[in-house]
């Protein structure tokens, strides 16, 4: 039996779909039961929970043996999803985020129905959109902005492969994704801040 290619390549990409599918399954699980994971993410290997979830987000925190005073970077799959915890949105950031050349982090003021302790000391919030297949799935199953912190402890260097993540973060979290594991991590995202006046300052090129 043969398969014209069209039909070859449905094939190959559903089996692929599903395999991935398969190895996301227990972090979604973890992130719905408001746990901790460990997963690949458009930039570098990241710690991640469910955004809203003040005591997931504690627990990173103690894990990355992180100071309270500083804030997270979360993951959010559209700006639908971003405008729902930043009322005072401004619009500056959709050219933005259209004109980035690269993953972009922005800094939003006065964020709103998060967890206190991913927030800055003023309120704000830094969330990147991401449109990595991964990040995108773990997001949409809680319909909910995830953490992405990286995974190291604080004051160390961030890990460029799976293999670099310490045992403490590994052992610490609740689950894993087990895929990219023997892929090279790209540079952290860029970081801007935003004013509720539209006024840009760069953090991070």
């Amino acid at each position: 039996m043969s398969f014209c290619p069209s039909v070859l390549s449905s094939k190959i990409g559903f089996l692929c779909a599903m395999a991935t599918s398969e190895k996301l399954a227990p972090a979604i699980e973890a992130l719905q039961q408001g746990k901790i994971i460990l997963y690949p993410t458009d930039t570098i290997w990241g710690i991640g929970c469910d955004a809203t979830n003040d005591e997931a987000c504690r627990r990173i925190m103690e894990l990355k043996q992180r100071p309270e005073s500083k804030s997270f970077i979360l993951l959010a799959d559209s700006f639908q999803m971003i405008e729902k915890y930043i009322p005072e949105f401004p619009d500056v950031c959709y050219d933005l985020v259209d004109l980035a050349d690269k993953p972009l982090t922005i800094i939003y003021p006065n964020a709103k129905g998060l967890a206190p302790s991913v927030l800055a000391q003023d309120g704000s919030v830094g969330i990147r959109l991401t449109k990595d297949p991964i990040c995108l799935q773990l997001i949409r199953s809680i319909r909910k902005p995830i953490v992405s912190t990286s995974a190291n402890i604080s004051s160390e260097p961030a890990p460029t492969f799976f293999g670099d993540i310490s045992e403490t973060i590994k052992s610490g979290v609740d689950a894993i994704v087990m895929d990219r594991l023997m892929e090279k991590c790209s540079t952290p995202s860029q970081i801007i801040k935003i004013g509720l006046d539209s006024s840009i300052q760069v953090i991070r090129k």
